[in-house]
């Protein structure tokens, strides 16, 4: 199914490909800088724009050094003459590998930020489209009090900015080069020629380095991309429950010809939002991994290396992966708003209990004994199956403090909406800005 949804952009960051292409932009960069300082002459630096890397030679040589930095090396220098001596000057393998890495990161950090942007837009357009679009809420799986399907969207969409935020944030913190030599001390290349390089990169420099740029950073990004991953099986998980046949107030898109069984032609399946579930627990394990990479012996060990190879270009791709199947699911949701209608009505009335306890406070019942006559009335409706106003209207206790009037005000569905337009223009959605001093939308009551 992943061909459904064709990543090549993301695919290609993480490429070989790519990854020796930045390597080798890197060295030329350092180079440059070395050459704008008066070390590497002029007519040498005129050849060295020239390098390039062979991958077939890169791997034939890898089989005899098992060493990929010094393989690639190699494979530049034949494609160069003389001039290949300044290749790779004061530097060690992490000052190319990880400034590399670095960019690798930002791509795939840009490319994700867009994904995000698309879902919010997406999600925006949905939550304005059913901001009135009355369904039940639920605490612990259990009837509480309506609500509508925009304010659950407009929700996710205030989540999603949180989580543009802070990919911002971690792309800025990742998106880092060093080339400070074997151990960070800038022994055998100065601290300007680092800040000239990276400069011509379009990255940042770490101030303080070792051998390596500190894995501090990476686990922060990656741990990004798990919290924005849960926000997405949050998000799947709710659809899923809504698609649930007793409930089947939303499903996800079903396509014609699409199968949802191999035994029961009838299934429906929210596959995929489960398909997002799962692999969100993918990124998060990942992340765990990326916090395990900071702790490394003295300057540098290599234990964090071959983990990121993995955990990486993985994580990356399947958050691009799942961000798009999400955003096509938010696309073509299908809403059922009568259904939505039947289940708030399916507890006939009791939805309206607070503000049948608040009115008979208001009336100068204690709220011990408001709360007391209310609950009593709710428990018969559960067991009886009778409408909650209807026994209401049989208790003296209340008849005698709430006229026929009053009940009418209290079984009223827009004093669970009134506040909605005022919600949505605090929480910045344009199209709302003008209804922030007005009291929402007014349903008409419901009489039981």
């Amino acid at each position: 199914m992943i061909e459904r949804y064709s990543l090549p952009e993301m695919r290609h960051v993480w490429s070989d490909e790519n990854k020796f292409d930045l390597w080798l932009k890197v060295e030329i960069a350092v180079c440059q800088a070395w050459s704008d300082f008066g070390r590497i002459p002029l007519h040498d630096m005129e050849r060295l724009r020239k390098a390039s890397c062979n991958l077939d030679r890169f791997n034939e040589i890898l089989q005899v050094t098992h060493h990929d930095v010094t393989a690639f090396l190699a494979a530049v220098a034949e494609s160069l003459g003389p001039e290949s001596r300044y290749i790779h000057l004061g530097l060690t393998s992490s000052d190319v590998m990880d400034t590399a890495l670095g960019l690798q990161l930002k791509a795939a950090g840009e490319i994700l930020q867009r994904d995000v942007a698309e879902l919010i837009r997406v999600l925006r357009s949905r939550a304005i489209e059913h901001k009135h679009t009355l369904m039940m809420g639920r605490t612990h799986g259990v009837h509480a009090e309506p609500i509508t399907f925009g304010l659950k969207l407009a929700l996710w969409v205030k989540e999603m900015e949180r989580n543009a935020a802070r990919l911002a944030r971690a792309v800025d913190a990742v998106a880092v080069g060093k080339i400070s030599g074997a151990v960070g001390t800038h022994a055998t290349v100065p601290l300007e020629v680092e800040q000239h390089a990276c400069q011509s990169l379009r990255i940042s420099f770490a101030e303080v380095s070792n051998q390596i740029i500190q894995r501090d950073r990476h686990a922060e990004f990656l741990s990004t991309l798990a919290v924005i991953a849960s926000s997405l099986e949050k998000f799947s998980t709710e659809i899923r429950a809504l698609q649930k046949t007793e409930v089947q107030e939303v499903e996800e898109p079903f396509e014609s010809g699409q199968t949802g069984s191999s035994a029961m032609p009838h299934k429906r399946n929210p596959e995929l939002c489960e398909r997002i579930s799962g692999l969100a627990r993918l990124v998060r394990a990942n992340a765990s991994a990326s916090l395990e990479n900071i702790a490394l012996w003295h300057e540098r060990d290599i234990s964090h290396s071959s983990v990121e190879r993995i955990i990486l270009p993985d994580s990356c791709l399947v958050l691009d992966y799942i961000l798009t199947v999400f955003t096509s699911v938010i696309v073509g949701m299908r809403v059922n708003v009568d259904r939505m209608r039947t289940n708030v009505e399916m507890t006939r009335g009791l939805v309206f209990s607070q503000y049948a306890l608040l009115v008979l406070i208001e009336k100068g019942l204690s709220r011990q004994d408001a709360y007391e006559i209310i609950q009593s009335n709710a428990m018969a409706a559960w067991q009886s199956g009778r409408s909650f106003r209807e026994l209401l209207e049989a208790d003296s206790r209340v008849t005698q403090r709430l006229s026929s009037q009053e009940l009418d005000a209290v079984f009223d569905y827009s004093c669970f909406t009134r506040e909605v337009d005022r919600i949505f223009a605090r929480a910045g959605f344009p199209d709302a800005a003008d209804d922030i001093s007005d009291g929402g939308q007014q349903l008409a009551p419901r009489s039981y």
